[in-house]
């Protein structure tokens, strides 16, 4: 049974006349007949009472006709969907991404992406880096923005790098200042009070394992937070952080830099590699590249303290 045979079956029983129908249709009236009749060979019954002038259904005609309507509204209604998402009418996509780009790169991103496509669903997922890595493993995100390298043992997942940041310390400006000087080496925090993320955020890993390889162990003075919580604990008095350049320049804080070598993190987009991510979700990748001005193969960009937006080198 062919859904050309169920619409000629259905157009001839609504005009009850074959070449009426047939004109609708825009087939001659010989080829409407023929495949009438390899439908009713297939049924094994007769669909049409055919007296001249006088076309009526038989009793298998009259069962056949509503499921007929409802198989051709249903592909109408399967097709017209299927175009929707095709032409990223309708859909979602599943973006996972650290707090410190959440308040920073992310807004502006979707945005631009929302104005172009405002039929589509943005479910955002804000997390550490590693957590947001097991979870796009899992099937549970379609892209995440990440912190690169991966760890050992990764899940295979194919990404992009995107930009470069540096890291630097901010500090309550009504406190004295953490160095005399310009800029801070990572030596300079041994012994100074500072306020730590959670187990899990990268820039906890980054900010331990520099102090560590300066030859100290960092001084908490609080530890746990997010970057919203870290942020106020910071504006308290309580202690300095190590955060992203571009969380930095909204925060208000005394920002410090780092004399070189720089702390710094590599942000990449990252999805599986064994799953192509759906059409709404490569266009979202694409709009983040063109947003950051990186082409397929990586970046030679970096983020700067200075303003919230992206400079090149």
């Amino acid at each position: 049974m062919q859904l050309q045979q169920l619409r000629y079956f259905a157009t001839v029983a609504e005009v009850r006349h074959f070449t009426r129908a047939a004109e609708a249709l825009h087939v001659a009236q010989p080829s409407l007949s023929q495949q009438i009749r390899a439908l009713e060979r297939e049924l094994g019954a007769e669909l049409f009472h055919r007296a001249r002038g006088n076309i009526t259904l038989t009793d298998a005609g009259e069962a056949l006709l509503p499921l007929a309507r409802r198989i051709l509204a249903d592909t109408e209604t399967a097709h017209r969907e299927v175009q929707e998402v095709a032409r990223l009418r309708r859909g979602r996509v599943r973006l996972g991404a650290p707090p410190s780009l959440c308040a920073s790169l992310v807004p502006d991103v979707l945005r631009t992406y929302h104005a172009r496509y405002p039929g589509i669903e943005l479910l955002i997922d804000e997390g550490g880096s590693r957590d947001l890595v097991r979870t796009l493993a899992a099937g549970g995100l379609d892209l995440a923005l990440i912190i690169t390298p991966l760890a050992v043992g990764a899940p295979a997942l194919a990404t992009t790098e995107l930009l470069h940041e540096d890291l630097v310390a901010v500090s309550d400006p009504a406190s004295p200042a953490p160095t005399r000087r310009r800029a801070l080496k990572v030596a300079d925090l041994r012994g100074l009070p500072m306020v730590m993320f959670r187990r899990g955020y990268d820039l906890r890993e980054i900010t331990t394992a520099a102090c560590r390889a300066a030859g100290f162990d960092p001084s908490f003075t609080v530890e746990g937070g997010e970057m919203d919580a870290v942020l106020g604990f910071v504006r308290a008095g309580l202690g300095l952080a190590v955060v992203p350049g571009m969380v930095a320049a909204r925060s208000g804080l005394r920002v410090t830099p780092f004399d070189d070598p720089r702390m710094r993190r590599t942000i990449a987009i990252a999805h599986r590699k064994d799953a192509t991510p759906p059409r709404a979700a490569r266009e979202l990748r694409r709009v983040l590249l063109e947003h950051l001005g990186v082409g397929e193969s990586g970046p030679s960009r970096e983020a700067s303290g200075k303003t919230p937006g992206i400079t090149g080198r």
